[in-house]
């Protein structure tokens, strides 16, 4: 595995969720952002991003690092909890977009291409998250009304529940924006699926490995 593959940074979303939701504490906000600014900058140089948007993204990574530093030393309270939110679903809505376009964009689909489609679609489970944390920690009443406004870890569940259309419903934004989001992520979700997921699905043909030319080996016929 390359360090510029979309296998490396399905790996890197995987390891930044279970570090979301495994951890409390000051310094867990600093480190799940660490994680996310890593996780944003592999995304954006394996699918190529074009110059304009990476100066954009480069410009939010250096704040949001300058802000997961701050928290180590100073404790922000709501005000840094709401800023890391935002900023790691701003670079998490980034993500998506490059990694679309340079799947597209190129000629044949192939392990890379899946591989590329299954990160962009975590990265979306993974922004509306942070959005939905962001908008509990800022609106007065509860995001989940009863339920309070529930941790990371509630707010990833609920957001990857909604993104797959799964639709517990233990866990329902209590007012918007959080519903008219929660509607949109779904339809994202339906969208994503139905026209790119399937689309590469139909189009991919992996190689069998008795047909590859490279390790394809004559067979000479045993001597009588």
């Amino acid at each position: 595995m390359s360090a510029d593959s979309y296998g490396l940074l399905i790996l890197l979303i995987l390891a930044t969720y279970a570090l979301a939701v495994s951890t409390s504490g000051t310094w867990s906000a600093s480190a799940v952002l660490f994680a996310q600014i890593g996780t944003v900058e592999l995304a954006l140089r394996t699918s190529q991003v074009r110059r304009g948007m990476r100066l954009t993204a480069a410009a939010v990574l250096v704040i949001a690092g300058i802000g997961a530093v701050v928290n180590l030393f100073v404790d922000g309270g709501e005000a840094l909890d709401v800023f890391v939110s935002l900023a790691g679903g701003f670079l998490y809505f980034i993500a998506p977009f490059s990694i679309a376009r340079h799947i597209v964009m190129k000629e044949s689909v192939d392990r890379e291409t899946m591989l590329g489609a299954v990160a962009a679609y975590l990265c979306i489970g993974i922004a509306f998250a942070l959005i939905y944390h962001a908008i509990g920690a800022i609106q007065a009443s509860p995001f989940f009304g009863s339920q309070g406004d529930g941790s990371i870890s509630d707010d990833l569940f609920f957001s990857f529940v909604t993104l797959t259309t799964t639709g517990y419903g233990n866990l329902v934004p209590s007012q918007n924006p959080g519903q008219s989001l929660a509607v949109m992520e779904a339809v994202v979700g339906l969208l994503f699926l139905v026209t790119a997921v399937a689309k590469i699905v139909t189009a991919w043909h992996p190689r069998r490995w008795s047909n590859d030319p490279a390790t394809e080996q004559s067979v000479e016929p045993a001597d009588p």
